[in-house]
């Protein structure tokens, strides 16, 4: 069992490596970027990084007595999203040196997401979170296909992930992020819950983890 530092660290790489996914899907806004992508998830699930949604459908309410706690799991992902956004500030503050327009890039998908609003942002990131959930499921078990249909799929449905919507908004010019602080922060809180309850959407329903 990992230590929290352990954990941390391991979140850090993984919003490094879906910074970059990401970085490939601004240079190239289309379904290739979108297919690109993939290659953050693949990377994530190879070497057991700690991604939020990655974990969020996995981990124990239970405690060794069969009792449900809620604290210490939301506390470990709230240490995995906190490891992956730094990850992705890093990959953001070095996308800034591309000769590639990558924060206009970002900046359109930002005032796409603002523009439909937080309720419709979250309920729309339910669906990329049941996706992911799927998606890790499967290629635990070594089937990767959806995992590589499932990546392009909730970014051309427009569902937010709220790691990769991360690297966007900490790619955008930071004007422009302050001059909208409270919008984005509204935002983004919605979209962090949409997918938790996304990736815990099987569960909800059949009362036991995927298998």
């Amino acid at each position: 069992m990992q230590n929290r530092t352990d954990v941390f660290k391991s979140s850090i790489l993984a919003g490094i490596t879906i910074g970059i996914a990401g970085w490939g899907y601004l240079a190239n806004s289309n379904i290739i970027g979108a297919i690109l992508f993939s290659f953050g998830l693949l990377t994530v699930v190879s070497y057991k990084m700690k991604l939020y949604t990655g974990t969020a459908g996995f981990v124990d309410f239970k405690n060794e007595n069969g009792k449900i706690v809620i604290a210490k799991p939301l506390l470990e992902l709230l240490l995995v999203l906190g490891g992956n956004i730094i990850g992705c500030l890093l990959v953001g503050l070095l996308a800034r040196l591309s000769p590639m327009d990558l924060t206009g890039s970002a900046q359109k998908i930002l005032e796409g997401r603002l523009a439909i609003g937080a309720i419709r942002g979250g309920l729309l990131a339910i669906g990329c979170g049941f996706i992911m959930t799927t998606a890790v499921t499967f290629a635990r078990k070594g089937q990767y296909l959806p995992l590589l249909f499932g990546v392009p799929l909730f970014i051309m449905c427009g569902f937010p992930h709220c790691v990769a919507d991360a690297y966007y908004y900490l790619t955008v010019p930071f004007d422009y992020i302050a001059n909208n602080f409270s919008d984005v922060l509204v935002f983004y809180i919605a979209i962090v819950f949409g997918n938790f309850i996304g990736c815990n959407l099987y569960r909800l329903i059949m009362k036991s983890n995927p298998q």
